[in-house]
C-alpha cells in the first residue's frame, strides 16, 4: 500500500483492529455517535479483516460460482458513548463456521473503555439469495485466524 491508500488495519494474533476516528457526521447535536454508526464501524471491521485475510469482496463477485455475504443476526450491547474527536479500535475475531454460516465477535473500544460489543451472524449466499457454504478458497485464506467449532484451525 502506498502512503495514500486508505488503512485496512492490523492483526494482532487472531484478532482483528482497525482504528476509527469519530467525524461530526457520526454524531448527534450533542457530539455523541449516533446508535446506527455504529453498526457502519463493525461492518468496515468485518470488511477489513477480509480484505487483510486476502478474501476481496469483488473477487468473490467475478468467481464461476459467485458468492456474497449478508448478516442474518446483529446484536449490540452498548456500554459507554462514543464522542466527535474521539480514536476508537473496531476489533473482530471470526469466532466459528458452520455450513454457511458464519459467527463473528466484535467490540469497539476507546483506549481502555469498551464502548460496545457485537455478536455477528453471517452467511455465504450465492447471488439469488440461497445458502451456501464458503468457497474453498475463502475457508483457507481464513485459517490462520478463524476458529472452527471449538477449535483454532492452524
Amino acid at each position: 500500500m502506498d502512503q495514500d491508500s486508505p488503512t485496512a488495519g492490523r492483526f494482532e494474533g487472531r484478532e482483528h483492529i482497525l482504528p476509527v476516528r469519530v467525524y461530526y457526521e457520526d454524531t448527534d447535536f450533542t457530539g455523541v455517535v449516533y446508535h446506527a454508526n455504529y453498526v457502519r464501524y463493525f461492518e468496515r471491521g468485518r470488511s477489513d479483516f477480509l480484505r487483510l485475510a486476502g478474501v476481496s469482496h469483488t473477487d468473490l463477485l467475478e468467481r464461476d460460482d459467485p458468492a456474497a455475504f449478508v448478516v442474518t443476526r446483529l446484536e449490540i450491547d452498548f456500554k459507554r458513548p462514543a464522542r466527535i474527536d474521539d480514536a476508537l479500535r473496531v476489533i473482530t475475531t471470526y469466532d466459528a463456521a458452520k455450513g454457511p454460516r458464519l459467527a463473528i465477535s466484535q467490540r469497539i473500544l476507546c483506549g481502555d473503555t469498551l464502548i460496545a460489543t457485537a455478536q455477528v451472524s453471517a452467511a455465504c449466499i450465492s447471488l439469488d439469495g440461497r445458502p451456501r457454504k464458503p468457497p474453498p478458497g475463502l475457508v483457507e485464506a481464513l485459517r490462520p485466524w478463524f476458529c472452527m467449532g471449538d477449535t483454532v484451525a492452524r
